[in-house]
């Protein structure tokens, strides 16, 4: 009869487990439906996820990350990493900040692909023809969008 017991309270754990983590799911924002406003009202650029506030100035490392950003990651990542409508999720967003995505998460995306797991736009693949150092100035790039932005 023990046995049992543990059984069916293995059983229940699973179950709740399994409850848990459907809520969580559902409970996800869509992004892939967001639309051309933000929820202060503010209208965003044509296709733009989130809208960015730009620091005052970037450093010189910065500013290469951007023109790095700009050549190989803004056609489906969006100006500034707003991302784009229906192609790809907003960098400047805080599932993207430091304690959940590290510096080497975003390098492991660019080298390797990524599989979906936040947003519904379907996998990332490996980012041709672009260098670690490369990577790591498009990384200090975002990291200071994401500080302006209040996301740190």
């Amino acid at each position: 009869m023990k046995e049992f017991d543990g059984m069916k309270w293995a059983a229940i754990f699973f179950a709740l487990i399994a409850v848990a983590s459907a809520g969580w799911y559902i409970m996800q924002p869509d992004y892939s439906q967001t639309g051309t406003q933000t929820d202060e009202g503010v209208a965003l650029p044509a296709g733009a996820l989130v809208t960015v506030t730009l620091p005052a100035s970037f450093t010189e490392q910065e500013q290469i990350g951007a023109s790095a950003y700009d050549a190989v990651c803004a056609a489906c990542h969006g100006p500034n990493g707003q991302g784009l409508d229906g192609v790809a999720p907003p960098l400047v967003h805080k599932i993207y900040e430091p304690s959940h995505h590290g510096d080497m998460a975003f390098v492991l995306a660019a080298q390797n692909g990524v599989r979906a797991h936040h947003w519904k736009f379907g996998n990332m693949p490996a980012v041709e023809g672009v260098t670690r150092s490369d990577i790591l100035a498009i990384v200090t790039y975002i990291r200071a969008l994401q500080r302006a932005n209040g996301i740190n």
